[in-house]
């Protein structure tokens, strides 16, 4: 009984979320001046979510580490995930590539002395760093910090750090290990907590967008904003479905449907960064065990960018058009390779992708950095899709890895894609995983070959001895 209130009580959350954007919407066209006013409600909320991420991806990953005996195991998932993460952004570029040259949707507009000065701002937030200097900053400048200072490339690497440390010690860290244990449980305790006022962050949140943006801008600004969200939906329908079908049996649509509440999130936010805790907790809940899940989803986050890559790609374009200099296709290839590089750790953070667009065109091709102020406007709505596009490919990848490297029970996934195995709401953590990963592995295997084996000497040697 008390786990049918829970549940519908959780359903009536979402549905509250529903009804704050609606009427976020409504206020932001009815008084946008005051809608404009309620951003900081918004930021409060995602820096709520936001707070709670690097808690839970040291968490994940050390209990992942620490609880597998071979190392060689979690390299071969990392290794396995940067490749697949290359791959699928290479073919994000090639579609955006594909739909910008046939759209060409920068024709006909004109730029004006307001919108170069908004490209020149964002040119200066966005400055490409270089690849020394990205190297250096995954390093922390203590052990605390990566924590303090929310970089999920940092926390990754001290998790990584702690975990093999802990799987060196063997059964003297399993009290460590434990205690991190119930330390995840509290963290995700808060989180579940946090989600309550989700309903107010999203009002806040989505009010600002409208009440800043208005009618005229997206209306002057459709194709490009209607063609990037259709190239979204082609990539995520098509390609991820395909490959996803192919390799592993999942449907695609099966997929997103269980993670309908955090796509929601998403765009009530605009920030796939806001439903990462969950994405970790639901796909260790479909049966992908906790090292594929510590591994691939945190280091998606900061290279497994779809959408920000789509985005890059198209925008360029329609900038290039928009300013009178198309790109040669040599061009095109060149300046987009040098964008997906300078891209890194762009998702999560709202308006990030577009001070990547803008520092790539600073650093590659400056005379079009005046255009980047035409599609300032409109840049919230087509966060929505980049941040939709990239979730949708995280958690794509998460099964792929688990499929490949065998780290996924596929009976569990039937069971919770078809609605036997409900996703707990209350505590978002699952007890169902590794219960049954840890006899399997030595049980199976080993006691088969040892019990055969040591009764004919015990019963042989004991008679003579006496």
């Amino acid at each position: 009984m008390a786990g049918r209130v829970k549940r519908d009580r959780t359903h009536y959350l979402y549905l509250a979320v529903i009804v704050a954007v609606l009427a976020g919407v409504a206020v932001g066209f009815a008084a946008p001046d005051a809608a404009v006013e309620l951003k900081p409600v918004g930021e409060g909320f995602v820096n709520l979510i936001k707070m709670m991420i690097s808690p839970i991806i040291f968490c994940t990953i050390v209990l992942g580490i620490g609880s597998v005996r071979k190392a060689a195991k979690v390299g071969a998932v990392g290794g396995l995930a940067l490749g697949y993460f290359l791959v699928m952004s290479t073919a994000a570029l090639a579609i955006g590539l594909v739909v910008g040259n046939i759209v060409q949707p920068g024709d006909g507009l004109h730029l004006t002395d307001e919108t170069r000065s908004a490209g020149a701002d964002q040119a200066a937030v966005g400055e490409a760093e270089s690849t020394t200097e990205f190297l250096l900053g995954i390093i922390p400048h203590t052990l605390v910090s990566a924590f303090t200072e929310g970089e999920v490339l940092q926390t990754l690497f001290v998790a990584l750090l702690v975990g093999f440390a802990l799987q060196a010690m063997g059964r003297v860290g399993e009290p460590v290990l434990t205690a991190i244990g119930h330390i995840q449980r509290l963290v995700f305790r808060v989180l579940s907590m946090i989600m309550w006022v989700a309903p107010v962050g999203a009002f806040g949140a989505i009010a600002a967008v409208v009440g800043e943006t208005g009618v005229d801008a997206l209306k002057s600004l459709a194709v490009i904003m209607i063609g990037f969200y259709v190239t979204c939906a082609l990539f995520v329908f098509v390609v991820l479905g395909l490959v996803l079908k192919f390799f592993t049996g999942v449907n695609i649509f099966r997929l997103l449907k269980y993670l309908a509440r955090e796509f929601l999130l998403i765009v009530s936010t605009s920030s796939s960064e806001s439903a990462l805790p969950r994405l970790i907790a639901k796909m260790e809940h479909l049966g992908v065990s906790k090292p594929v899940v510590g591994i691939t989803v945190p280091t998606g986050y900061s290279f497994n960018l779809d959408g920000t890559a789509i985005y890059l790609t198209m925008a360029s374009l329609f900038i290039a058009e928009a300013m009178g200099d198309p790109l040669t296709i040599g061009q095109q290839i060149s300046l987009l390779v040098f964008m997906i590089v300078a891209s890194k750790g762009a998702a999560g953070v709202t308006g990030a992708g577009l001070a990547t667009l803008a520092g790539g065109l600073q650093s590659h091709r400056p005379e079009l950095v005046d255009g980047v102020g035409l599609i300032v406007g409109i840049d919230r709505f087509m966060s929505e899709a980049r941040a939709l596009t990239n979730f949708a490919g995280n958690a794509v990848a998460t099964v792929l890895i688990g499929t490949w490297t065998k780290e996924i029970d596929k009976d569990r996934v039937e069971h919770v894609l078809a609605g036997r195995a409900p996703f707990d709401e209350a505590t978002l953590v699952d007890d169902h995983v590794p219960a049954p990963q840890a006899p399997e592995e030595p049980a199976a295997p080993a006691e088969p070959a040892d019990v055969p084996a040591e009764p004919p000497f015990e019963p042989g040697s004991q008679p003579v001895k006496i």
